[in-house]
Order: structure tokens, then C-alpha cells, then sequence
């Protein structure tokens, strides 16, 4: 469908005599507006998917209207490829006519071209046409009239549209795209990807560098006393690469699910997804991947861990779809995820967990998740905002997660000052008054962590920020060696 987004035409025939046909997925916007609203809907309600196929059989037209007419997006947060659209501002200011040519639905590419201010048509799909390949060459034909047009794309499906444009211009094609057009004769610009080093991009989208919570699972290896066993430390190291994989799994998943937020969120915005420098299809393959390798990596381990992976795997989902967006409930449930690591490394070497610390995990980590929403909130009041980016909180909810959080970290020091009085202490180690120096340690780590919180200077994960700082690895140090020294 075609419609007139701007009513003045004084400079359609200016400086550039063709008009220049643009196309919007993997073109002007670094996304394929397809895929990202079946996640949108996904978001709003995960049993829509099994409408999904129902409206595939009626065509792809039909497919894409019942998805517009479910999501909106909002076009001023899209990633752009800013040189295409820095060159698009130039030419439109020299008075060339630019035309919207999209085989994305009318709705997405009115809101576009509306927010942008440049595009004087809009030629996209709508209920009965899906404007792709042959359509769009011919609805450009039709708008451009005998003068002919010019074309920037970046697809192998296009190949017809730029055989018979006037000139072609590439932006981030795919692969093969630019040998078959220059074959033909008709680039005359390309605008390559400045986004980086790919791998280093999906790395980050797998958010490896939060792998190191993963460690957790050696944790009922170390405390049993048994890390001298090298089978044992071989199956916490499977268990640590398949926890690994899976958490990646519902990371790649939570981001897609999440785009819309992550783009409003100051810091959540350049992840690889929500900035457009990583294909939302990429990701979508690689979610079964890794969870199919984490899998099979527990099937080299006890059953019980097999059970253990997969309540992580449903609890980190149900967290994804539902609990983080309840205030409270959330941070629970990342408690839970944090402890079910711990449970998990149990199972993996065969080792019965004690009340201690399962006790003290949950009191810890607690505190951990409120500091986690409370630098959320605290930088949402530095931007002026009084809701959650896609959370149950308030700004003002501050200062109590701040309370439940110091009140929580004490509340873990506390038992593991039970704890080294305890029949069970004196059982393990010989010499349990020594662990008592873990107590102003483990007070100094939790303070520092809270202060830093206040201060706003905390701008990671704190788990994550436990393991990369100076003073905490100091910490740790020092706390391996008082337990090695009860022993």
C-alpha cells in the first residue's frame, strides 16, 4: 500500500533527478521488524504463539496485519544504521524525492517515516499484499514514473528491484549480495557495519562475562572438603559449562523478549539485540543450540542434576515471560536462581547439602538481587523517570529495597556466626574459631557493596562486581585461606 506521508512535492525533482527507494529491515533499521513483533507479542501473551501458524497458512500478508494489528513499536527507538541515515538527511535536505519501499506492514513503516521526516511515500504491505521482490519493483515503477529510480537494500531478495533500478546502494548486505549486484552493474555506494569485532558482539549477547556466577556449583565440592578428588572436579566443570550454556540460552531469549525496555533502558540500549548489531535470527538458532549443549552435557552427570538444570532452565523462563515484572517476587526468584546453582553442584558431585547453607545462600544472595534493582531505580531517578523499565517498582521504592537489602546482608553474616558454633562447624573443621575472622570479611564486602550502591558507582551486576574487583578478590583470598587454615 502506498500513502502520502508529506503533501509538499516542490522538491521531488531537486538535485537528485531519480527517486531513492529505501527499504526498512536490515536497511535503514538493523532489525527485521517481522521477527521482533512475533517477540513483542510473545511478551504480551506467550499462548498468541499458537496462533502464529493459523495465520502463516492464510499468507504472509495476513500474517503480518494481525501482528500489527497486536503491537506497536516505537519508531524513535529503533536502531538505525545512522551513516545510511545521515546520507538519507543529506539528500532529502538536497530535495530528493525518498520513498519508503518495505515488505514490512504499512503500520510499522507509516511510524517511521512519520518520526523521521524525510519520505515523501510509503510503499509497504498491508492486509491482502505482502510487498516483496516483484511488488515492491512494480509499485516503485508506479511511483516513480519513466524518470526511473534508485534503490538501497541489502538483501538477495531484491536482486529484481535493483536489476531494474537506476543505481543501487547497499547497506550491510548479506552475504553475496554485493558480487550478484556488481555483476549487473549497479552499485554506486555501500555502506559497510562499523559495530565492532562479531565475535566480541556475541559474546556479549551470550553474556559470558556473567559465566563466572556459574562458579557457585563448585561451592559443595570445595566446602565437603573433597577438591582433592579429580573426578569430582571434573563433573562440577561439566556442570559449570552446561549451567553456562543454558543461562546464555534464556539470556539471548530475556533480550529478545525484552528489546522494547532494553531500548527506553540508559545502559540496556547497547546490548548487541536492543542496538541492532547482532540478527534477531542468529539468535533465534542459537537458543535451541545452547540449550541442546547444555543437555548434553548433563546427561555425563547424576539424574539429579539433569533435574536440577531444568528447573533452573523453567525458572529463569517463567522469569523472563512473568515473575520480573512483579516488584518483590522478582528478587526472589533470582534468589532462587543463585541457590539452585549451589543445589545443582550438590548433585553433581553427590553431596548433601547442610541448613547452613542453604540458609546463609539465601540471605546472601537476597541481598544481592535488592542491590541489583536498587542501582536500577537509583538510575532511573538520574534520568528522571518514575516507573520501572519494564519492572514493578517505583523510584521511590528506593530507600526500602535499600533497608530489606543491609538488613538481609547482616542477616547472612549472622548465620554464618551460628554456624561456626554449631555441632556441625565442629564436625568438619578442627579448628572452627578460626572461620570467626570470616565474619568482619564478609561484613566489609557486603558494606562496601551497599555504600558503593548509594554512591551510584556500582554499575554492574553485583555478583559479577564481586568477582572483578580488586578488594573483593582480596576477599576471597583470604577467606580460602582461613578455611583452609580451620581445616
Amino acid at each position: 500500500m502506498t500513502r502520502e506521508v508529506r503533501k509538499d512535492t516542490t522538491r521531488v525533482h531537486g538535485a537528485a533527478s531519480r527517486p531513492l527507494g529505501v527499504d526498512l529491515d536490515g536497511t535503514l533499521i538493523r532489525k527485521d521488524l517481522l521477527v521482533e513483533s512475533v517477540f513483542a507479542l510473545l511478551k504480551r501473551n506467550v499462548l498468541l504463539v499458537f496462533l502464529l501458524p493459523f495465520w502463516l497458512l492464510k499468507g504472509r500478508a495476513h500474517l503480518k496485519h494481525e501482528l500489527a494489528a497486536r503491537v506497536d513499536i516505537d519508531a524513535g527507538l529503533l536502531p538505525y544504521h545512522g551513516d545510511f541515515l545521515a546520507y538519507l538527511k543529506q539528500e532529502h535536505a538536497a530535495g530528493r524525492r525518498l520513498i519508503v519501499a518495505t515488505a514490512a506492514h504499512e503500520k510499522f513503516a507509516e511510524a517511521i517515516a512519520l518520526n523521521l521526516g524525510i519520505f515523501h511515500d510509503i510503499a509497504a504491505s498491508n492486509a491482502t499484499v505482502n510487498l516483496s521482490a516483484r511488488r515492491k519493483l512494480e509499485r516503485l515503477q508506479d511511483l516513480s514514473g519513466d524518470g526511473g529510480f534508485d534503490y538501497a537494500a541489502n538483501a538477495m531478495v531484491d536482486l529484481p528491484v535493483w536489476e531494474r533500478a537506476g543505481e543501487a546502494l547497499l547497506v550491510n548486505p548479506e552475504r553475496g549480495v554485493q558480487a550478484a549486484v556488481e555483476r549487473r552493474g549497479k552499485v554506486t555506494r555501500v555502506f559497510g557495519d562499523r559495530t565492532g569485532s562479531p565475535l566480541k558482539r556475541y559474546l556479549r549477547a551470550l553474556r559470558v562475562h556473567h559465566w563466572p556466577k556459574n562458579l557457585l556449583v563448585f561451592i559443595p565440592l570445595l566446602l565437603s572438603h573433597r577438591f582433592g578428588d579429580l573426578l569430582l572436579v571434573g563433573q562440577a566443570l561439566l556442570a559449570f559449562l552446561a549451567f553456562g550454556l543454558c543461562a546464555s540460552s534464556v539470556y539471548l531469549l530475556n533480550d529478545l523478549l525484552d528489546l522494547p525496555d532494553d531500548r527506553r533502558h540508559p545502559t540496556k540500549r547497547h546490548r548487541p539485540f536492543a542496538a541492532g548489531t547482532i540478527s534477531i535470527i542468529h539468535g533465534v538458532m542459537l537458543i535451541p543450540g545452547l540449550l541442546i549443549g547444555a543437555f548434553g552435557l548433563a546427561l555425563f552427570l547424576p539424574l539429579e542434576f539433569m533435574g536440577m538444570l531444568a528447573l533452573y532452565y523453567v525458572t529463569t523462563l517463567a522469569y523472563s515471560l512473568w515473575f520480573k515484572r512483579v516488584a518483590l517476587v522478582d528478587v526472589m526468584v533470582l534468589t532462587g536462581l543463585y541457590v539452585i546453582r549451589i543445589m545443582a553442584g550438590a548433585t553433581a558431585v553427590s553431596v548433601t547439602l547442610s541448613f547452613w547453607l542453604l540458609a546463609f545462600s539465601m540471605f546472601l544472595f537476597l541481598s544481592l538481587a535488592l542491590v541489583k534493582r536498587f542501582t536500577e531505580l537509583l538510575m532511573m531517578q538520574q534520568q528522571q523517570g518514575t516507573t520501572g523499565f519494564g519492572r514493578g517498582y517505583r523510584t521511590t521504592d528506593r530507600e526500602t529495597l535499600s533497608q530489606f537489602g543491609s538488613a538481609s546482608a547482616y542477616g547472612a553474616v549472622l548465620v554464618l556466626a551460628f554456624y561456626i558454633d554449631s555441632e556441625a562447624g565442629r564436625n568438619l573443621y578442627t579448628h572452627p574459631e578460626v572461620i570467626w575472622l570470616l565474619c568482619p570479611l564478609l561484613l566489609y564486602m557486603m558494606t562496601r557493596i551497599w555504600l558503593l550502591a548509594r554512591r551510584g558507582e556500582l554499575h554492574e551486576d553485583p555478583v559479577v562486581f564481586m568477582i572483578r574487583d580488586r578488594y573483593g578478590q582480596w576477599l576471597v583470598g583470604m577467606g580460602a585461606i582461613l578455611l583452609w587454615l580451620a581445616v
